[in-house]
C-alpha cells in the first residue's frame, strides 16, 4: 500500500484539518525524521533493541511539556522500499509499531524519500504561517547500501550548507562507515554494541533543548556517550 507521500502529501490531510491544527498549537515546530533500516540484517537483538528505544524516546519528550508542543516526530522504515510507519506527530502522539526485518537496504533511495518528506512537512508549516526549527534527519543502517548514494549524499550537503537540515548518520555493528561518511557534511558516528535506548535517550534530551531555543538559534548538543570513534 502507497503511502501519502509517494503520490500527494496531503492526500489524506484535508485543508480543515490542517488548518485545525495548526491553528489549535501555534507554536514554531521541529520536525524530525527517524529513519530505520529494517533489512535483513538488523534481524534479532537490533531490531528489538531498536524497538525498545523508539518507546523509551516517547516516554522521555512526553515528560517535556514544551517539547510536547514543539517537537513533531515522524517514523519511516526502510528496506528495497520505504515506509512511513508513523507521520508527523506531537510526542505525546507518537505510537510506534513493533517493526520486524527482511529484505535490501536501498539507503539512497530511503534518504532522497525522506528529504521529500521533511520538505513537504515545512512547506505545510510555511503555508499555516508556523515558524519551525532546522528539521532533523536521523539515519540508523547497519548494512552496506544496495544503491547508489550520490545523489542522497548531494541533497543532503546542500541541505546542511545552506542550514536547511541537521544530519545525523549512526551506523550499526559491520556497518560500512565509508559509505556513511560520504553522506554528510557531519561526521557519522557508531553506535557502541546496540546501546539504542542510550541514542534514543540523547535524542529526546537534545530535541527538547531545541524546543526551548528560538527557531534560527545555535544550540550545543550534548556528547552521545552510546557512540565509538
Amino acid at each position: 500500500m502507497k503511502t501519502k507521500y509517494e503520490e500527494n502529501p496531503t492526500e489524506n490531510l484535508t485543508l480543515n484539518d490542517a488548518q485545525i491544527g495548526f491553528a489549535q498549537n501555534t507554536e514554531p515546530r521541529c520536525p524530525c525524521v527517524i529513519l530505520i533500516d529494517v533489512s535483513g540484517s538488523m534481524s534479532g537483538e537490533p531490531i528489538a533493541e531498536a524497538n525498545a528505544g523508539l518507546q523509551d524516546l516517547k516516554t522521555k519528550l512526553v515528560e517535556d511539556s514544551l517539547a510536547c508542543l514543539r517537537v513533531e516526530l515522524a517514523l519511516v522504515t526502510f528496506t528495497d522500499t520505504v515506509k512511513v510507519e508513523v507521520d508527523f506527530c506531537s510526542p505525546d502522539q507518537f505510537n510506534p509499531p513493533i517493526l520486524t526485518t527482511g529484505g535490501g537496504t536501498s539507503l539512497g533511495a530511503a534518504i532522497i524519500k525522506t528529504l521529500e518528506i521533511l520538505k513537504a512537512r515545512c512547506a505545510e508549516y510555511r503555508a499555516a504561517g508556523i515558524s519551525h526549527y532546522r528539521p532533523w534527519l536521523i539515519v540508523i543502517t547497519d548494512a552496506h547500501s544496495g544503491d547508489d548514494l550520490f545523489e542522497a549524499a548531494r541533497q543532503v550537503k546542500e541541505a546542511e550548507s545552506q542550514k536547511k537540515l541537521a544530519f545525523f548518520g549512526i551506523g550499526v555493528r559491520t556497518v560500512d562507515m565509508a559509505s556513511m561518511a560520504s553522506l554528510s557534511l557531519r561526521p557519522p558516528l557508531h553506535l557502541d554494541g546496540l546501546k539504542f535506548q542510550e541514542l534514543f535517550e540523547w535524542l529526546s534530551v537534545n530535541l527538547s533543548s531545541v524546543a526551548v531555543s528560538r527557531p534560527g538559534e545555535q544550540v550545543a548538543l550534548t556528547a552521545p556517550t552510546w557512540a565509538t570513534v
